[in-house]
């Protein structure tokens, strides 16, 4: 059920179809966020660029964990989206902890050396390409001895029972992206390390954090799941089987009588993983 903060940011963003997504996805993701940045321990009174904020969720988690003498900056492309933030960060009582501002995270708006640390979660590395440049100005922003983040989805089991019809939509060019054919392997998400080393970050870690969910599932995160499934497989019936087409929307689709989320046993999981490095200038 919602809480009353909860119902209200509904109402705000429910008219932007893609805040609305990044409002469902947090009652998946929220948890695993949370453990995320617990495992960061960032410094209490330290001030913070959160590269990539959307509707800003993050940020205020962040700016919760350095407490009222840190302060916490979230940068993002849409202007809308930055207005969504305002109002929830307002909403939520920490509008004196945050702040907000549109820029692009290829070429930020921001001096040397003016962070402790720099975050981005589900950004920076859906850009195989751009993500040496994003790094780099990261590592521009942050002060010697400070942190770079990176978060990003890695794996999921979404269709329980149908693990060859899931790999088979995994497979198609919705379902790996942002992975395009083509690119290098290196530029892959999951070869993070090797990007941070070669930008010169010291001190390089990476960590996996699991989320999971299972019936009876509460409004909310059936909802989050449905846009998942849109989100992650799309329609991909021109890379299916007629056979695996058939199946995928007998299960995955809201108005067929099989749909999987209504299984009394439903189970399934999620993945993120979080890569962090120190800048040494």
């Amino acid at each position: 059920m919602e809480n009353k903060e909860d119902s209200l940011i509904n109402q705000i963003i429910k008219t932007n179809d893609y805040a609305h997504e990044l409002y469902l996805a947090d009652f998946l993701r929220g948890t695993v966020i949370r453990s995320a940045i617990h495992e960061l321990k960032l410094p209490l009174g330290s001030r913070g660029l959160d590269a990539g904020c959307g509707i800003g969720s993050h940020v205020l988690l962040l700016a919760k964990v350095v407490g009222p003498a840190g302060y916490v900056t979230g940068l993002d492309l849409s202007p809308e989206l930055l207005n969504y933030a305002r109002e929830i960060a307002q909403m939520s009582g920490l509008s004196e902890d945050v702040s907000f501002q549109e820029g692009d995270v290829n070429k930020l708006p921001f001096d040397d050396n003016c962070f402790d640390w720099a975050w981005s979660s589900d950004c920076i590395g859906y850009d195989p390409v751009g993500k040496h440049s994003a790094l780099k100005e990261l590592t521009r922003v942050v002060k010697p001895g400070g942190s770079i983040i990176i978060l990003m989805w890695s794996s999921q089991q979404l269709l329980p029972g149908y693990p060859r019809l899931e790999a088979r939509l995994n497979a198609t060019s919705q379902g790996i992206a942002p992975f395009a054919t083509g690119v290098s392997p290196e530029l892959h998400f999951m070869r993070t390390l090797g990007v941070f080393q070669k930008i010169g970050l010291k001190d390089t870690g990476a960590w996996t954090f699991v989320g999971s969910f299972h019936a009876p599932l509460s409004d909310n995160v059936r909802n989050a799941l449905i846009s998942l499934f849109d989100m992650r497989w799309g329609e991909p019936q021109s890379e299916l089987t007629q056979e695996d087409w058939v199946e995928y929307q007998r299960l995955c689709r809201l108005e067929s009588p099989d749909f999987i989320l209504n299984l009394p046993d439903y189970y399934a999981f999620f993945t993120y993983s979080m890569f962090r490095g120190k800048v040494d200038k």
